[in-house]
Protein backbone atom coordinates (compact mmCIF):
# COMPACT_ATOMS: atom_id res chain seq x y z
CA UNK A 1 0.00 0.00 0.00
CA UNK A 2 1.37 3.43 -0.96
CA UNK A 3 1.38 6.11 1.74
CA UNK A 4 1.51 9.35 -0.28
CA UNK A 5 3.89 12.09 0.83
CA UNK A 6 5.28 15.28 -0.71
CA UNK A 7 8.03 13.38 -2.53
CA UNK A 8 5.52 10.96 -4.05
CA UNK A 9 3.33 13.90 -5.11
CA UNK A 10 6.27 15.65 -6.83
CA UNK A 11 7.22 12.40 -8.58
CA UNK A 12 3.68 11.95 -9.90
CA UNK A 13 3.57 15.58 -11.13
CA UNK A 14 6.91 15.14 -12.91
CA UNK A 15 5.64 11.94 -14.50
CA UNK A 16 2.46 13.70 -15.61
CA UNK A 17 4.48 16.50 -17.27
CA UNK A 18 6.68 13.91 -18.99
CA UNK A 19 3.67 12.02 -20.36
CA UNK A 20 2.04 15.27 -21.53
CA UNK A 21 5.25 16.25 -23.36
CA UNK A 22 5.44 12.80 -24.96
CA UNK A 23 1.81 13.09 -26.03
CA UNK A 24 2.44 16.51 -27.62
CA UNK A 25 5.43 15.12 -29.52
CA UNK A 26 3.41 12.12 -30.76
CA UNK A 27 0.55 14.37 -31.90
CA UNK A 28 2.92 16.76 -33.70
CA UNK A 29 4.63 13.87 -35.45
CA UNK A 30 1.28 12.35 -36.42
CA UNK A 31 0.13 15.68 -37.88
CA UNK A 32 3.34 15.95 -39.90
CA UNK A 33 2.88 12.42 -41.26
CA UNK A 34 -0.78 13.08 -42.11
CA UNK A 35 0.27 16.22 -44.04
CA UNK A 36 2.87 14.19 -45.94
CA UNK A 37 0.33 11.41 -46.59
CA UNK A 38 -2.17 13.87 -48.09
CA UNK A 39 0.54 15.55 -50.17
CA UNK A 40 1.61 12.16 -51.57
CA UNK A 41 -1.92 10.82 -52.01
CA UNK A 42 -3.02 13.57 -54.39
CA UNK A 43 -0.49 12.81 -57.17
CA UNK A 44 -0.91 9.08 -56.48
CA UNK A 45 -4.68 9.20 -57.08
CA UNK A 46 -4.22 11.50 -60.06
CA UNK A 47 -1.65 9.08 -61.56
CA UNK A 48 -3.97 6.13 -61.07
CA UNK A 49 -6.81 7.89 -62.86
CA UNK A 50 -4.53 8.85 -65.73
CA UNK A 51 -3.16 5.31 -65.90
CA UNK A 52 -6.65 3.80 -66.04
CA UNK A 53 -7.64 6.17 -68.86
CA UNK A 54 -4.48 5.41 -70.81
CA UNK A 55 -5.00 1.66 -70.34
CA UNK A 56 -8.46 1.92 -71.88
CA UNK A 57 -6.97 3.76 -74.86
CA UNK A 58 -4.21 1.17 -75.21
CA UNK A 59 -6.71 -1.72 -75.24
CA UNK A 60 -8.86 0.03 -77.84
CA UNK A 61 -5.84 0.63 -80.12
CA UNK A 62 -4.68 -2.97 -79.61
CA UNK A 63 -8.07 -4.31 -80.68
CA UNK A 64 -7.94 -2.21 -83.85
CA UNK A 65 -4.40 -3.46 -84.52
CA UNK A 66 -5.40 -7.12 -84.13
CA UNK A 67 -8.36 -6.58 -86.42
CA UNK A 68 -6.13 -5.00 -89.09
CA UNK A 69 -2.83 -6.92 -88.72
CA UNK A 70 -4.06 -10.20 -87.15
CA UNK A 71 -3.25 -11.55 -83.70
CA UNK A 72 -0.24 -13.55 -84.95
CA UNK A 73 1.45 -10.50 -86.51
CA UNK A 74 0.91 -8.41 -83.36
CA UNK A 75 2.26 -11.23 -81.18
CA UNK A 76 5.40 -11.61 -83.33
CA UNK A 77 6.09 -7.84 -83.22
CA UNK A 78 5.64 -7.88 -79.46
CA UNK A 79 8.13 -10.77 -79.16
CA UNK A 80 10.93 -8.99 -81.08
CA UNK A 81 10.36 -5.77 -79.13
CA UNK A 82 10.81 -7.27 -75.70
CA UNK A 83 12.81 -4.89 -73.46
CA UNK A 84 15.20 -5.78 -70.66
CA UNK A 85 14.32 -3.21 -68.02
CA UNK A 86 16.58 -2.79 -65.02
CA UNK A 87 14.53 -1.97 -61.94
CA UNK A 88 16.33 -0.51 -58.94
CA UNK A 89 14.86 -0.72 -55.46
CA UNK A 90 16.12 2.01 -53.14
CA UNK A 91 15.51 2.68 -49.46
CA UNK A 92 13.98 6.08 -48.71
CA UNK A 93 13.39 7.89 -45.45
CA UNK A 94 10.90 10.65 -44.80
CA UNK A 95 10.24 12.00 -41.29
CA UNK A 96 11.75 8.80 -39.91
CA UNK A 97 9.50 6.54 -42.00
CA UNK A 98 11.45 4.10 -44.15
CA UNK A 99 10.02 2.79 -47.40
CA UNK A 100 11.22 1.26 -50.66
CA UNK A 101 11.07 3.11 -53.96
CA UNK A 102 11.27 1.45 -57.38
CA UNK A 103 13.08 3.19 -60.19
CA UNK A 104 14.36 2.30 -63.65
CA UNK A 105 17.55 3.05 -65.53
CA UNK A 106 16.72 5.06 -68.63
CA UNK A 107 13.25 5.10 -70.13
CA UNK A 108 10.86 2.36 -71.27
CA UNK A 109 9.13 4.58 -73.81
CA UNK A 110 10.75 4.70 -77.26
CA UNK A 111 10.28 6.53 -80.53
CA UNK A 112 8.63 4.59 -83.38
CA UNK A 113 11.93 4.32 -85.31
CA UNK A 114 13.64 2.76 -82.27
CA UNK A 115 11.42 -0.32 -82.35
CA UNK A 116 12.44 -3.51 -84.16
CA UNK A 117 9.96 -3.62 -87.02
CA UNK A 118 9.08 -1.71 -90.17
CA UNK A 119 6.52 0.89 -89.16
CA UNK A 120 5.63 1.33 -92.82
CA UNK A 121 4.15 -2.18 -92.85
CA UNK A 122 1.81 -1.68 -89.91
CA UNK A 123 -1.12 0.54 -89.04
CA UNK A 124 -0.89 3.66 -86.84
CA UNK A 125 -3.10 1.84 -84.33
CA UNK A 126 -0.25 -0.55 -83.53
CA UNK A 127 2.21 2.30 -82.92
CA UNK A 128 -0.35 3.99 -80.67
CA UNK A 129 -0.98 0.77 -78.73
CA UNK A 130 2.74 0.14 -78.20
CA UNK A 131 3.36 3.74 -77.15
CA UNK A 132 0.53 3.57 -74.63
CA UNK A 133 1.66 0.24 -73.15
CA UNK A 134 5.27 1.46 -72.81
CA UNK A 135 4.02 4.59 -71.04
CA UNK A 136 1.79 2.46 -68.80
CA UNK A 137 4.70 0.21 -67.79
CA UNK A 138 6.83 3.23 -66.90
CA UNK A 139 4.08 4.97 -64.95
CA UNK A 140 3.16 1.80 -63.06
CA UNK A 141 6.63 1.80 -61.49
CA UNK A 142 6.13 5.41 -60.42
CA UNK A 143 2.79 4.51 -58.87
CA UNK A 144 4.40 1.54 -57.09
CA UNK A 145 6.78 3.99 -55.40
CA UNK A 146 3.84 6.12 -54.24
CA UNK A 147 1.95 3.06 -53.01
CA UNK A 148 4.84 1.80 -50.87
CA UNK A 149 5.28 5.25 -49.35
CA UNK A 150 1.56 5.63 -48.60
CA UNK A 151 1.34 2.20 -46.95
CA UNK A 152 4.29 2.95 -44.67
CA UNK A 153 2.94 6.40 -43.77
CA UNK A 154 -0.51 4.95 -43.03
CA UNK A 155 0.98 2.26 -40.82
CA UNK A 156 3.01 4.76 -38.78
CA UNK A 157 0.03 7.12 -38.43
CA UNK A 158 -2.08 4.24 -37.04
CA UNK A 159 0.68 3.30 -34.58
CA UNK A 160 1.05 6.90 -33.40
CA UNK A 161 -2.73 7.21 -33.03
CA UNK A 162 -2.84 4.07 -30.86
CA UNK A 163 0.01 5.33 -28.65
CA UNK A 164 -1.63 8.74 -28.31
CA UNK A 165 -4.95 7.18 -27.30
CA UNK A 166 -3.27 5.01 -24.64
CA UNK A 167 -1.52 8.04 -23.13
CA UNK A 168 -4.58 10.29 -23.41
CA UNK A 169 -7.30 7.86 -22.33
CA UNK A 170 -5.46 5.60 -19.86
CA UNK A 171 -2.13 6.88 -18.57
CA UNK A 172 -2.99 10.56 -18.01
CA UNK A 173 -6.38 9.86 -16.31
CA UNK A 174 -4.66 7.34 -14.01
CA UNK A 175 -1.98 9.88 -13.10
CA UNK A 176 -4.65 12.54 -12.51
CA UNK A 177 -6.51 10.19 -10.13
CA UNK A 178 -3.28 9.36 -8.31
CA UNK A 179 -2.47 13.05 -7.90
CA UNK A 180 -5.94 13.84 -6.62
CA UNK A 181 -5.88 10.94 -4.15
CA UNK A 182 -2.38 11.83 -2.96
CA UNK A 183 -3.27 15.52 -2.55
CA UNK A 184 -6.41 14.67 -0.54
CA UNK A 185 -4.48 12.20 1.64
CA UNK A 186 -1.70 14.71 2.35
CA UNK A 187 -4.22 17.50 3.08
CA UNK A 188 -6.13 15.28 5.53
CA UNK A 189 -2.92 14.20 7.23
CA UNK A 190 -1.77 17.83 7.57
CA UNK A 191 -5.12 18.81 9.07
CA UNK A 192 -4.84 15.92 11.54
CA UNK A 193 -1.25 16.91 12.43
CA UNK A 194 -2.34 20.52 12.92
CA UNK A 195 -5.26 19.44 15.12
CA UNK A 196 -3.00 17.19 17.26
CA UNK A 197 -0.38 19.98 17.58
CA UNK A 198 -3.07 22.45 18.59
CA UNK A 199 -4.39 20.04 21.26
CA UNK A 200 -0.84 19.45 22.50
CA UNK A 201 -0.21 23.21 22.85
CA UNK A 202 -3.58 23.72 24.57
CA UNK A 203 -2.71 20.92 27.01
CA UNK A 204 0.67 22.52 27.77
CA UNK A 205 -0.93 25.89 28.44
CA UNK A 206 -3.54 24.25 30.68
Amino acid sequence: MIHPNRTYLLQQKAKQRSVENSLNILKARRQALIAELLASARPFLHSRRELAAEYRQAIAELRFSIALESKAVVASIAAVNDQGVEVKIEQRNILGVRYKEAGISGSITRQADQRHYDIGMTSPHLEEAIAHFESIAENMLKIAAYESKLKKLSRDIRQLSRKSRVLEQRVLPTLARNLKTASQHISEREREDYYRLKKFKDAQRG
